[in-house]
């Protein structure tokens, strides 16, 4: 039980530091740290991850800054595939998903530990409307939103992860959003998409022990903790920081797999 808080607030906090993309050390934890298998850390993770998510979304309703109506429209169109990605999960060899698992994390990974740079597009499908301050939905921007959504979903039901380290860069680069508004959207779909998912594996019998539990209360306090943290702390550390950990989970999970 104590490895189970300590493993659970690390992935709340790093979800709460990063405000995405933290979510994907939620299934490492719980397979390398705790010896779940990759299928049984699946839902455990998803409800961490969609319960600590929660958290950070209500505190961006707070601040008003969170495009819910976008939010929520994207997890429609991604609780429409997340099913799908569960199949996928039960069909694979569990080799297959965590060599694809690891795959996914290194490609983080690198990307996290790119210097930022910062890109200006003159035409994005998802802009602000500057006369109502709210999102303009044309027909390419919606197409875009669903996209992102339904992405973000199919890997959510395939690899216990809640899709932040695709949503927010998606966002990032096609709308026209401030990053803040990016970060607290983002914490309200994974936090929908998640605990849709992990509705769906528990409707399919999935069986979330007394450690998960512990697990998943866990997750949440480290990301209040993770919240008031992170305007302390320099943007690029946590990037680079985040990074390097990534890179060394992936290759701990792809070393268990193969070689022990």
């Amino acid at each position: 039980m104590v490895l189970a808080i300590i493993l659970g607030m690390l992935t709340g906090l790093s979800l709460g530091l990063t405000g995405a993309g933290g979510g994907i050390l939620a299934v490492p934890a719980l397979v390398l740290g705790m010896g779940y298998s990759m299928t049984a850390a699946t839902p455990v993770a998803l409800l961490a991850v969609g319960a600590a998510a929660l958290l950070g979304a209500l505190d961006g309703l707070c601040k008003h800054i969170v495009r819910y109506r976008a939010a929520v429209f994207m997890a429609v169109t991604g609780a429409l595939v997340t099913s799908l990605g569960v199949r996928i999960s039960h069909a694979l060899p569990e080799k297959v998903l965590v060599t694809l698992f690891v795959l996914i994390m290194l490609w983080i990974a690198t990307k996290m530990l790119r210097r930022p740079t910062v890109t200006e597009h003159a035409h994005t499908p998802c802009c602000v409307n500057p006369t109502t301050g709210r999102l303009h939905w044309t027909p390419l921007g919606t197409f875009t939103l669903a996209a992102i959504g339904a992405v973000a979903g199919l890997f959510s039901g395939m690899l216990g992860v809640g899709g932040g380290f695709l949503i927010v860069p998606a966002l990032k680069r096609f709308s026209d959003l401030s990053m803040h508004s990016i970060v607290a959207t983002s914490l309200m779909l994974i936090a929908l998409i998640s605990l849709s998912a992990s509705g769906m594996s528990l409707a399919q019998g999935a069986v979330i022990p007394l450690s998960g539990w512990v697990f998943v209360a866990a997750a949440m306090g480290g990301m209040m903790i993770g919240r008031q943290l992170v305007p302390r702390i320099p943007p690029v550390r946590l990037q680079q920081g985040f990074s390097i950990l990534t890179a060394l989970v992936a290759l701990s999970m792809l070393a268990r797999t193969y070689l022990f």
